[in-house]
């Protein structure tokens, strides 16, 4: 079903498609875009992948023909087979797909079930009538010992039981270790670890009702500083799980389809995107990631930026016509904050059941410096006044475009990078992304202030 947005797109700079059945569709006084006509993808490439070529170049109908966002459950990565039956026949749950698997002998690729002590413990866990929880964390972002005692000791005092204690491994992000702990029929989940960890925690837990708790840890925590969590406050997080306030925030889901014309469904929490933004995770080193932490992605940019060339996209709001454009990137948020208290995206709310969407359409040096102006100026500071606000209301700048609705479907040719919550995750010919309203319980603590959420 189509849901109108809330604000209906912008003529001004956007691209009249191509074809007699967009035409009608399209303003008359929207210009027509000059992008180049994507590259000629090969004869044999699936009839779902040459549509979105023949989407890219301008037809409406091939756009519609390959949809993806038609009957989209709330679920992500329906096809995922159950823990326990993914394990058969090596005891080894799988992340399909996602990344390279590892033979290392520190992380030996597979769902790790530990006890408090962090010995191997059975995938099958004893029955109690208490309440429990399940702590999924990344051992190389925490104190593994120092958290678990911690968890332990503060379930014991709340009367829960002994946590269920789960490792992340290079094959498994997390969602495959959440998806036994909800087997095993745990009351909440902890994650602790990056970004990534707690996109892929997030993703099994969407639409369970199974509140999260994020336990800050690394560099990023974007979704929690996004809910304005204490970010050095272990214990206030560990106790928000047994004593704390819940409170239901959106999530986002995205589903993509490969240049082989296969099709993959994700979440992601803060924000994803196609183009330059992924191009530029791609390019950031991970040695400077760990040492200056997000910083390093400044790298990333600079390295990406000296070869970065517009792309041709068609894409569609749910409720709203057809429009064609010449990208760098396309940001799809559910939150709007970065690090250092950059507002990606103005006046964005993790509860609104609404998508965010920037369109990057830089010209030139000049252009970039729109965007720069138009993210860390306007966005972080002229919006926060009044007259500030006044002044953004008289400017015309297209360098970046701001969308919202409920779902927005994009295609293009030839594939492109994709990124979900700063995690790189290769390349996609069309993407569908959309918010699950309420999706995700958030463990909070008592007495929480989320009248900024």
């Amino acid at each position: 079903m189509r849901h109108p947005a809330v604000n209906p797109v912008s003529s001004a700079g956007s691209a009249r498609p191509r074809g007699p059945m967009v035409d009608a569709m399209a303003a008359p006084d929207e210009p027509r875009d000059d992008a180049e006509s994507p590259e000629n993808v090969p004869d044999d490439a699936p009839a779902d992948v040459q549509a979105d070529a023949a989407a890219a170049d301008g037809s409406h109908e091939h756009f519609d023909a390959a949809r993806l966002g038609d009957d989209v459950a709330d679920h992500p990565r329906k096809d995922v087979p159950h823990p326990k039956d993914a394990a058969e026949p090596d005891d080894t749950i799988h992340q399909p797909e996602d990344v390279d698997p590892d033979s290392s002998a520190e992380l030996p690729g597979k769902t790790q079930r530990v006890d408090a002590e962090g010995e191997d413990a059975p995938m099958d866990a004893e029955t109690t009538q208490k309440k429990r929880a399940a702590l999924v964390y990344n051992p190389t972002k925490v104190e593994p010992e120092v958290l678990r005692a911690r968890v332990a000791e503060l379930a014991g005092e709340a009367g829960w039981a002994e946590p269920l204690f789960y490792e992340t491994t290079v094959d498994d992000l997390g969602d495959d270790a959440t998806r036994a702990a909800l087997d095993e029929k745990v009351d909440a989940v902890l994650v602790a670890g990056g970004d990534g960890t707690v996109r892929a925690v997030a993703e099994a837990l969407t639409s369970t009702g199974v509140p999260l708790t994020i336990v800050p840890s690394g560099t990023g925590n974007l979704l929690a500083r996004n809910l304005n969590l204490p970010l050095t406050d272990t214990d206030a997080m560990i106790r928000a799980t047994f004593e704390g306030d819940v409170h239901s925030i959106d999530t986002g889901l995205a589903r993509i389809r490969r240049a082989d014309g296969e099709i993959e469904e994700h979440g992601f929490s803060v924000m994803a995107g196609m183009g330059l933004d992924a191009a530029m995770i791609q390019n950031t080193r991970d040695d400077l990631k760990k040492q200056v932490g997000w910083v390093a992605y400044v790298d990333g940019a600079a390295r990406s930026l000296v070869n970065a060339k517009p792309f041709r996209v068609m894409y569609q709001l749910n409720g709203h016509r057809l429009h064609s454009a010449k990208v760098h990137s396309v940001l799809f948020a559910n939150c709007g904050a970065l690090q250092g208290g950059v507002a990606l995206i103005p006046d964005a709310s993790i509860a609104d059941g609404r998508l965010d969407v920037a369109v990057l359409q830089p010209t030139g040096v000049l252009g970039w410096l729109g965007v720069w102006r138009s993210i860390v100026w306007d966005n972080s500071v002229l919006r926060r006044f009044r007259a500030g606000r006044r002044v953004l209301e008289r400017r015309k700048d297209s360098s970046v475009r701001y969308l919202r609705g409920t779902g927005i479907e994009l295609a293009t040719a030839p594939a492109q990078p994709i990124e979900l919550d700063g995690d790189e995750f290769g390349e996609a010919t069309r993407i569908y992304t959309r918010i699950v309203a309420g999706g995700l319980i958030v463990a909070l603590p008592k007495g929480h202030d989320v009248s900024s959420i």
